[in-house]
């Protein structure tokens, strides 16, 4: 991405902030519940107040959700590691990983690999629809080897969602 883009020229996930609001709370709470407990119990140290805090922060750590978003033909994922950006015009396989939590896993030509929550996805149309124009890119000039497949589900998924949202709102359901 060109860092002189204008920040209307991408999609980014709209509840990102407020998922990470919900961590720093759980994170939060959970380090407050513990040293109370700590307190009440007369047990309460600068060690254990610390081993509490640390458990709080290793919370959060794993609580915060990814940053994505996403532009013309890219895709980019911002995490405590680092950021990764796919070419979703190059992408050579899409797959769904299943395990705990179900992930779309999505690699371009260079090599480059995103692991990815399909709900981000799913909630957030205009980065959908960024993502699905690079992959009929990739589709179209052959680069797509493994898991348009992958994609026509994913696509019938966020559709199907978007009509149950719809006959909610008009009151038909």
């Amino acid at each position: 991405m060109d860092p002189a883009e204008p920040a209307d020229s991408f999609a980014h996930d709209r509840h990102w902030r407020d998922e990470t609001r919900d961590a720093l709370l759980c994170a939060g709470s959970l380090t407050t519940l513990l040293c109370l407990i700590d307190t009440a119990a007369g047990l309460v140290t600068v060690e254990r107040a610390l081993l509490w805090t640390g458990l709080g922060v290793l919370l959060l750590v794993i609580l915060v959700p990814p940053r994505v978003r996403a532009g013309d033909g890219w895709l980019e994922q911002r995490g405590l590691l680092g950021t990764k950006q796919v070419r979703t015009d190059r992408l050579v396989s899409v797959r769904w990983l299943d395990g705990v939590s179900q992930r779309l896993l999505l690699r371009d030509d260079y090599g480059v690999r995103i692991e990815l929550d399909p709900r981000v996805l799913t909630r957030n149309p205009e980065l959908w629809r960024r993502v699905d124009a690079g992959a009929r890119l990739s589709v179209e000039r052959g680069l797509l080897r493994c898991g348009a497949t992958a994609l026509r589900q994913l696509s019938r998924r966020i559709d199907s969602e978007t009509a149950h949202v719809l006959f909610r709102i008009s009151g038909l359901r």
